[in-house]
């Protein structure tokens, strides 16, 4: 083993020996690198009433819909919404937003508000706000806003002057000259593309400290060839000086062709300046049947680190991560280790041709791939908008190299319907759930079902295990507490104002839910 990749290995140890306990914080969506949803705080109340405040510490308002995930570290949390409840009124109509607020007591700290691409409503749908799920490290967050631009802002805001090198955050939040209503969407018309920031005109709003403070840009689409499907989503992955992301990049408005085949999937850039360093060179975009959705993984494999990676053509990736410097104008290849195809059988030639087809049609990854003692977790088949209904979760074995497709798998559990679910590995028990109405928590050795709780409505969320119990809520507003046990054990059930996207999470003695609307930080009454 190399020096180089010596370091990289032993870089991992501090973050998986100090997976959030009781009093950490949670500054990335998932634990650790493994993106495990596993917890292990403490002290967590089993029930709680947003109605009454039973349980409430605060809650904050949100926009009118939320689909991020919070992450909370050094006394803030982050979340993506939309502006469909201002909280600045030079900031009017739909953009995108993300909210910085006091852990002690859901305040406004800043906010990063983002005008809408309006070149094609595919790119940046309307209403949908910034779905990515931010990331935090040191004091940069790290996030994905909905124009497809990656940004690195201060965690401190403006309110401590603005410490470059970007200087231009007037122009970032500031939109083009009102010229009527974005163009409907119309399927089969193509839009020409215009990457980057629109020209104002008008003059460039005047920030001030209730603004974000954003360090430098990186704008997918126009440096990186990407175009982004519906919404642009991710949750940015920190190891060591680089980032790694997922581009969203997907079909184009017809949902019959991916308007960039030969974009990247998956980047890195570098943490401090933004640079371009590496992308994959699979070709997992041409085969990608709706969108890029899952975000990356990091964990260590034979001794060796290994990034895991779920394109949006239904393959589990694994790469070895980047360990060099970029060398001229193009950025580097990441090296391909590892690939497992969780649908084999599936179309892989004119996959378009099944659009909207409920029986037989690719598969995609949604949720994010958890490598657990050496075996892969994942969840995957039918898209949940255009493909067939069949989605399983999967144990893999990772130990192989090259294609292990038919060669690596463990067992198979077949779903409801489709998932959207990053698997919950606790001990022995693996927690998933999916769009037919269900929490299913199988062996984690042979995948037998102990048990399935029909609940009321579909999820979009992830179950998360914190304190001996698995926290989920659905697209129907209801919320669910279930004993993280083999025998199944419903400790709460409630239903909530408005319906839930977001997975829950626990930091610091505090679980934190939210809904479309609001943000509750939920904590044991003293």
């Amino acid at each position: 083993m190399n020096r180089r990749r010596l370091i990289l290995l032993l870089a991992l140890v501090p973050w998986v020996s100090s997976a959030p306990g009781s009093g950490a914080d949670q500054p990335q969506w998932g634990v650790a690198w493994s993106r495990n949803q596993v917890s292990a705080e403490r002290g967590l109340p089993a029930e709680f009433d947003v109605a009454t405040g039973k349980n409430v510490r605060w809650s904050a308002p949100l926009g009118t819909e939320t689909h991020s995930t919070p992450v909370i570290a050094g006394g803030r949390v982050f979340i993506g919404t939309n502006n469909g409840e201002p909280r600045d009124p030079r900031h009017e109509g739909d953009r995108g937003v993300l909210l910085c607020l006091d852990e002690r007591d859901g305040s406004l700290l800043w906010q990063l508000v983002v005008p809408k691409r309006e070149e094609d409503p595919y790119f940046d749908w309307p209403g949908c706000g910034i779905s990515s799920t931010a990331t935090v490290d040191g004091d940069c967050a790290y996030l994905l806003d909905n124009r497809g631009v990656v940004v690195c802002l201060d965690v401190r805001g403006l309110a401590d002057g603005n410490d470059g090198p970007f200087l231009d955050e007037g122009r970032y939040m500031t939109p083009p000259r009102d010229t009527g209503a974005p163009p409907a969407p119309v399927a089969g018309v193509e839009i020409p593309p215009e990457p980057g920031l629109r020209p104002l005109d008008r003059d460039a709003m005047t920030p001030g400290p209730l603004d974000a403070d954003i360090r430098w840009v990186f704008d997918l689409t126009a440096e990186a060839g990407t175009w982004p499907h519906d919404a642009a989503q991710s949750s940015i992955l920190v190891h060591g000086d680089h980032l790694y992301l997922n581009t969203s990049t997907g079909v184009d408005n017809t949902h019959r062709r991916i308007r960039k085949p030969d974009a990247p999937s998956l980047v890195v850039l570098d943490k401090r300046t933004g640079e371009y360093l590496a992308r994959e060179n699979e070709g997992m975009t041409a085969a990608t049947f709706h969108c890029t959705w899952s975000s990356p993984s990091l964990t260590s494999v034979n001794g060796e680190p290994r990034l895991f990676f779920a394109g949006g053509d239904g393959i589990v990736y694994g790469f070895e991560p980047f360990l060099g410097a970029l060398h001229g104008d193009k950025p580097a290849g990441l090296r391909k280790v590892f690939s497992y195809d969780i649908d084999p059988t599936a179309p892989k030639q004119d996959i378009h041709l099944y659009v909207q087809n409920r029986r037989e049609s690719p598969s995609n990854i949604y949720g994010m791939p958890v490598v657990v003692d050496g075996s892969l977790f994942v969840a995957g088949g039918g898209d949940v908008f255009w493909g067939k209904n069949d989605a399983w979760l999967q144990r893999v074995d990772v130990a192989g190299s090259g294609d292990t497709t038919g060669k690596a798998l463990r067992w198979s559990y077949p779903l409801r319907q489709h998932t959207l679910s990053t698997p919950a590995v606790y001990g022995d028990l693996v927690f998933i759930a999916d769009t037919g109405k269900s929490v299913h928590c199988v062996d984690a050795a042979t995948g037998q079902p102990y048990w399935t709780q029909e609940c009321g409505g579909a999820f979009w969320a992830s179950p998360y295990v914190a304190d001996g119990k698995v926290y989920i809520g659905s697209r129907s507003g209801d919320f669910w507490v279930l004993a993280a046990a083999k025998e199944k054990k419903v400790l709460f059930e409630a239903g909530l104002p408005a319906p839930v996207s977001a997975t829950a999470v626990a930091a610091n003695g505090t679980l934190y839910v939210a809904t479309m609307t609001h943000l509750y930080a939920i904590a044991a009454e003293e």
